[in-house]
């Protein structure tokens, strides 16, 4: 059985959680939230509210479904199991209902590359999965496909996954695909807006990586990029 300890990942749940119903991302009792421990993951509990919620009530779980904890895992442990096993590039699932993402889910629509930003989800598409009923192995089945070489896609009829290695990229990325999502939905009002091409979104693949390795974010063939030069020769302004 999984260790309960944990403290600071148990705290970085509730805290995460609280803030994404600061920043509008999430309401009530719906989205949950888990990261990884050794030979399982720590979960949030169901049905309590995360003004209410406090470090002792997340729920420890090992990936055969066994857990320990003052209250039951999230109605959607399912799915933050099985993308915790497909995936050990990340450690944090983050699932929200937050509204855009939502609004294009019910249209079982995906978000396109209608902008370069969309990148940052992993691919040149945010995918959108089949609907199926909250809390079954076909949504967490459904979920994995849609997650396959991303970190975010949408669930048919239903919201937002989005996956990190820690609880700031997840919900820095929440925000930026929530944003995206409005984004596209605004844009469809005057209709539906022009992709970018492969080419296109190679490039932007290619210079967010260079960012981050902590380069500098031009391509190597680009010859006028800013080069540092000591404070003492900077022209006074």
């Amino acid at each position: 059985m999984t260790d309960r300890n944990h403290a600071d990942l148990r705290q970085g749940i509730v805290d995460t959680c609280k803030e994404m119903n600061r920043n509008g991302l999430n309401q009530g009792t719906s989205g949950n939230l888990s990261h990884r421990i050794p030979n399982g993951m720590l979960i949030t509990p169901t049905s309590l509210p995360y003004e209410r919620m406090r470090s002792e009530d997340i729920v420890a779980m090992d990936f055969a479904a066994n857990y320990q904890g003052n209250h039951r895992p999230s109605s959607e442990w399912r799915f933050h199991r099985d993308i915790l096993r497909a995936r050990d590039d990340i450690n944090v699932v983050l699932h929200t209902h937050s509204t855009f993402s939502t609004i294009l889910a019910v249209h079982e629509r995906g978000i396109p590359c209608f902008h370069y930003m969309v990148a940052v989800a992993g691919g040149n598409d945010i995918r959108c999965s089949p609907y199926a009923c909250f809390g079954t192995q076909a949504l967490s089945d459904y979920a994995v496909n849609a997650l396959e070489g991303r970190n975010a896609c949408l669930l048919g009829h239903h919201g937002l996954i989005v996956t990190a290695q820690t609880f700031e990229k997840a919900l820095w990325l929440a925000v930026e695909v929530e944003t995206l999502a409005k984004m596209y939905v605004h844009a469809l009002a005057i209709g539906e807006p022009p992709r970018l091409s492969e080419t296109e979104m190679a490039q932007v693949h290619e210079q967010m990586k260079r960012m981050g390795y902590g380069q500098a974010p031009d391509l190597d063939d680009v010859g006028d990029v800013p080069r540092a030069m000591p404070q003492s020769k900077l022209a006074p302004h």
